[in-house]
């Protein structure tokens, strides 16, 4: 299991507020309360339909929602901006498209159409994101020929542009093998440490969550429990939602 951070009260902090989302008359998400330190790795953990990728898409701001996201900084003062970055599932590209890693970057960070080119030193900036990364060497290969984990290495360095203050992982790792599951979640513990980034995950991955992450927040919903990792997977309302209890 990850050795717990120790954390300063004093230190950089996001909270969320009171988040909740609707659709229509329907409520999916219900005054879900969170906090989050910079360098650590919070992990949302429930049942399919809890309502955990709704809230990282409300936070990314595909969704509207109540409530109320903070970000402190070590005197407690709020800051009036801050970056978020997104890794979705894996997407699937379409097999012998022409586009290639530096092309999404370009895209995605320029708004420039391709037949423009890129500007002086663009290149070499998406080559220093990549390396974040380990994933240098794929930036001339085309998007349609890259595996889940490599595509997701990809996907994670362009997250890192602009440098995000909080970085959300909707099930990054889904349809990826065992070991490029593993080397995301290195790299994600590794980043968020040496740029003293906030992570909120969604997995369903329990031993993944056993090792990588500081803290869990069960929902379904809304916030069931909260804790360490340890203090979550034994308690009661995991043991009904799930049937089981780990031994983190």
């Amino acid at each position: 299991m990850k050795q717990k951070n120790q954390y300063s009260p004093n230190l950089c902090c996001t909270k969320i507020e009171n988040i909740s989302v609707w659709a229509g008359k329907s409520l999916l998400i219900d005054a879900v309360n969170l906090h989050l330190h910079c360098g650590e790795i919070l992990a949302l953990i429930g049942p399919n339909g809890a309502g955990k990728s709704t809230l990282l898409r409300s936070l990314a701001g595909e969704l509207r929602h109540t409530g109320e996201v903070k970000l402190l900084d070590t005197a407690g003062n709020k800051l009036n901006s801050f970056s978020m970055g997104y890794v979705p599932q894996t997407p699937k590209f379409k097999v012998g498209s022409p586009i290639t890693v530096l092309d999404l970057f370009a895209v995605t960070l320029t708004r420039r159409p391709l037949w423009l080119g890129y500007g002086a030193g663009f290149k070499t900036r998406v080559l220093e994101l990549l390396a974040l990364t380990s994933a240098q060497d794929l930036i001339d290969r085309q998007l349609g020929a890259l595996s889940g984990g490599e595509t997701q290495r990809v996907l994670l360095a362009l997250a890192l542009e602009p440098k995000p203050n909080i970085l959300l992982l909707d099930e990054p790792v889904s349809g990826v093998d065992q070991s490029g599951r593993l080397k995301f979640y290195e790299l994600v513990d590794e980043l968020s440490r040496s740029l003293n980034m906030g992570v909120i995950m969604v997995s369903h991955d329990f031993d993944a969550i056993a090792k990588f992450a500081d803290r869990a927040v069960l929902m379904n919903k809304k916030m069931l429990k909260s804790g360490t990792v340890t203090e979550v997977y034994e308690s009661q309302e995991f043991q009904e939602l799930f049937g089981v209890k780990i031994e983190a």
